[in-house]
Formats: C-alpha cells, sequence, structure tokens
C-alpha cells in the first residue's frame, strides 16, 4: 500500500483520476488542466440514437478520451489495459499495487460498488477510481467523487470491473510509466483550445452549438404533444443526462472556464481567454438554470411553457458560440 496517500475529491471522475495520477507520478498537473488540455468539452444530440427510447444528450466527449487524449497530447507514456480473463485481472492488479506500490486508475460501473449510496447507483459503466492498495481481500480506493478514501471488496470490484453493457470497462486499467522532462505548454494550449473550438463550432447539425439548438426546437415541439407522461419523462431524461452522468452540463462548462483561467499563464492572449471564460461559465450558470426550469416543469405540468425553457437552451448556446468564436483566433 501507498504510505501517505493523498486523497482528494474532484468534480468529474475521469478527469480528477487523471490528474491525481500524472501528479503522483511527476507532473503536477490539475483537474481542468487535465480536462480542457484534452478538448473535453462537447455537446452532443442524437435523437436518432435512442436511451430507454429517448434522445442521447452530451456535454462532453467519450469516456476514456481524457485518458487516452493525454497521453498523445503530453507525450507521457500510459499502460493500459483490459482483460478477458477476470482471474488475470485480479492477481495483476494485486501484483502491482501491493508488490510494486503502483498507484493505477480503473473504470467500473457505478452500480456496483458497494460504497455507493444507492440513490447514486445506476448502471454506467465508465466511473473512473484509484486504487491505493489491497488489505487482505479489501482493496483500498480513492474515489474522487467522494470526501475521503473508502474500501471494496476484490469480490464487488471485480463484478464492477467487468459489468457488462454500454462502455463495458473489461477490467481497464491505466498509470503513467514515463513522463517527458520538458513539455511546451504554451504550443500545447494554443492547439488544445482552438481544436475545441472548431468542434464546438462544428456545421454538424446535432453537435456543438447547432446541437445544442437542435434540442432547444425539439423541447419547442413539445408543447403541441398530448402525451403528458412522454413530456415528463423527456424533460427528466434531459436533466439525468445534464446533471446526473458524470459532471453535469454546467459542471463541464465551470470546468473548462477554469482551465481558460490557468491557461492566462502561458503566455497566450489573455484578454480573450478572460472574456471566453466569463461567458463560458454564463453558459454554465445559464445551463444549471435550464435544469432547474425543466424540473419544475415536470413535477407541475400546468407550468410547462416549452418556448420559455428553448429560450434559456438557446440562450447557452448563444454564449458558448461568442465564447469559442473568440477561442478560435487564440
Amino acid at each position: 500500500m501507498i504510505e501517505n496517500f493523498k486523497h482528494s475529491q474532484f468534480a468529474h471522475c475521469e478527469s480528477g483520476v487523471v490528474s491525481t495520477l500524472l501528479t503522483h507520478y511527476g507532473l503536477n498537473i490539475s483537474e481542468p488542466m487535465a480536462f480542457g488540455i484534452t478538448s473535453t468539452l462537447s455537446f452532443a444530440f442524437f435523437p436518432f440514437i435512442k436511451i430507454n427510447n429517448l434522445p442521447l444528450i452530451a456535454y462532453r466527449d467519450l469516456p476514456k478520451n481524457i485518458v487516452k487524449k493525454i497521453e498523445k497530447v503530453l507525450g507521457v507514456t500510459i499502460f493500459k489495459k483490459q482483460y478477458k480473463n477476470l482471474l488475470e485481472a485480479n492477481l495483476e492488479l494485486t501484483k502491482i499495487v501491493e508488490d510494486e506500490k503502483k498507484l493505477v486508475g480503473l473504470q467500473t460501473s457505478v452500480f456496483y460498488l458497494p460504497y455507493m449510496p444507492e440513490n447514486m447507483r445506476f448502471h454506467f459503466n465508465a466511473h473512473n477510481l484509484l486504487v491505493y492498495g489491497k488489505v487482505g481481500k479489501k482493496y483500498k480506493i480513492s474515489d474522487p467523487v467522494f470526501e475521503d478514501v473508502v474500501e471494496c471488496s476484490e469480490k464487488d470490484l471485480t463484478i464492477a470491473r467487468f459489468a457488462k453493457g454500454a462502455f463495458a470497462p473489461k477490467g481497464f486499467i491505466y498509470y503513467p510509466t514515463n513522463i517527458p522532462k520538458n513539455i511546451d505548454f504554451t504550443t500545447i494550449l494554443k492547439k488544445a483550445i482552438k481544436k475545441n473550438a472548431k468542434s464546438m463550432l462544428t456545421p454538424f447539425p446535432f453537435a456543438g452549438i447547432k446541437g445544442m439548438r437542435k434540442l432547444a426546437k425539439s423541447i419547442e415541439k413539445l408543447q403541441k404533444n398530448t402525451d403528458h407522461r412522454y413530456i415528463k419523462n423527456y424533460l427528466t431524461h434531459i436533466v439525468r443526462m445534464q446533471e446526473e452522468i458524470g459532471t453535469g452540463g454546467g459542471g463541464f462548462r465551470f470546468l473548462y472556464a477554469a482551465f481558460l483561467q490557468e491557461s492566462k499563464k502561458y503566455n497566450l492572449d489573455n484578454e480573450k481567454l478572460q472574456k471566453a471564460s466569463e461567458l463560458i461559465s454564463q453558459s454554465g450558470d445559464t445551463l444549471r438554470f435550464f435544469a432547474l426550469r425543466c424540473v419544475e416543469s415536470a413535477k407541475k405540468m400546468e407550468k410547462f411553457n416549452s418556448k420559455e425553457i428553448s429560450d434559456i437552451l438557446i440562450k447557452a448556446s448563444t454564449l458558448e458560440e461568442e465564447a469559442f468564436k473568440i477561442l478560435k483566433t487564440i
């Protein structure tokens, strides 16, 4: 077990785990920096992909994006492995944390982690956590969404590591093995910010700013729908995808705004970074208000005003459009 391991709580599991891993192995990098430098902020509305008969809505790039991209962006080497054999996965994990005393990241299912409160459990297979030791049959775990460290039995952690379904973890384990000494953050940041701006300003109608407006239009059309049960499910689905999956749509905006603030120390155009950071932070506030109005309407359908809710999302898209047009020229 790693003695004196210092646990930290983060806003989002994947960026939190990557930040802790890199810092532990010698490169001090914050959570907002891990999130932003991998151009992870996103928006997607895919009505043709159904989840419980409702459209897919996402506010960040796909799970594992940060783990995969940070390697390429920073030039670090990360050991990554998935398994078909459960016994092999357990033996290797035990060997790495017990014998080699290494800190490792794991991908797991939220639903099967017994220390998760029941109201936080759902079938999401892309939850990241850290293992820093093992005592007897229990692993010592640093879960970035918890205030303190927790423990999990080998049996339960194995079930969580090999859950079936979308984004099945297949025992995924990862940790850095080599970190370059000299990293040109100024060049890397400029490229990462422009790349994220390009993806948010994409002409593809179901992604980025246009995707947000596509979702706004679909909400506006709900006013003519006489199936109140469907409307309630639609509105609560939006809130679930925005506020309960990962860090939430607003939360990701605040992370990116913090990333832009931190980028100001790397000799970029600070005036542009400041303005864009303020706009994206405002978008985060607007998305949180948008979620609140969705919840209120789902509880009391007599208060449902599709145009009003749609307009709030349009406002958030306008703020982000202005921000990313600025960042495109950084």
